[in-house]
């Protein structure tokens, strides 16, 4: 089984999630068919599944013409994306498990970024595709819900076994780690991070994918708890409530300006 990274547009990124033994694959968020095909073809792949995190086009806009390329591909989105995913053929809901190809994934309703967003989650492969909800250090922009529901949702997410690996929708990281710098400066794990990411980028490599338990190390988003990050943003706003929702809200408005 292996996973393998489609850089997509600007910084996207689609995924092939593959069984090495039949030869098969799931593409997970196309929004370039003809890469995600040309890479498909690269590894003497049959695509039989592609997953949808949410709506938007830089992750759905290719569903349309793989699914020319490919009759009988099975699209899988969010039931509650209202039939904004192009093409869907299997609706899901929170909690259900979709199988392909010999691989199981447990789907995991995560809405904020858009109302309908979900991960997948693939225990055998100790990993999660969180779409645009968590990034590397960092998280998606709130559009379509409010600080709570990003929040409930980014909980549900680092609730996975820490060795769970990260694959995102969008590499970020670095841009993610300076902010994350600028409200818990004397945190190690972060500025170590920063620096590695700093020199993969330096030398054309990816910064994808990162773990649960990392992620709950230098994520400010995942760390509304911590003391030097709560004490950063009081200094900024003495009236912030002291609870986690307000602490999260205010994070992410500092990160929209950043």
């Amino acid at each position: 089984m292996a996973i393998i990274p489609v850089p997509q547009l600007k910084d996207n990124f689609a995924y092939l999630v593959v069984n090495d033994a039949a030869k098969q694959c799931g593409v997970v968020d196309c929004a370039e068919a003809d890469k995600v095909l040309a890479a498909i073809k690269r590894e003497g792949l049959t695509p039989v599944a592609l997953l949808s995190t949410h709506w938007h086009p830089d992750h759905v806009g290719g569903n349309l013409d793989l699914v020319k390329a490919v009759p009988d591909i099975k699209v899988f989105g969010a039931r509650a994306e209202d039939g904004r995913i192009p093409a869907l053929t299997d609706p899901l809901d929170d909690g259900d498990t979709v199988r392909f190809g010999g691989l199981e994934a447990r789907v995991l309703g995560i809405p904020a970024h858009t109302n309908g967003h979900v991960a997948y989650y693939f225990a055998a492969l100790k990993s999660v595709f969180s779409g645009d909800t968590l990034f590397i250090a960092g998280c998606g922009r709130v559009f379509e819900g409010k600080a709570d529901t990003m929040l409930a949702s980014l909980r549900k997410l680092a609730a996975l076994p820490a060795e769970t690996m990260v694959y995102c929708g969008h590499e970020y990281t670095v841009r993610n780690l300076e902010f994350a710098l600028t409200l818990e400066p004397n945190n190690l794990d972060l500025k170590a991070k920063h620096d590695w990411a700093v020199k993969a980028r330096a030398a054309s490599q990816w910064t994808i994918p990162s773990t649960i338990g990392d992620e709950k190390r230098f994520n400010p988003f995942l760390r509304v708890d911590s003391p030097e990050l709560r004490a950063t943003l009081k200094r900024k706003d003495p009236s912030l409530a002291d609870d986690p929702v307000a602490i999260f809200a205010r994070t992410r408005e500092l990160k929209d300006n950043f």
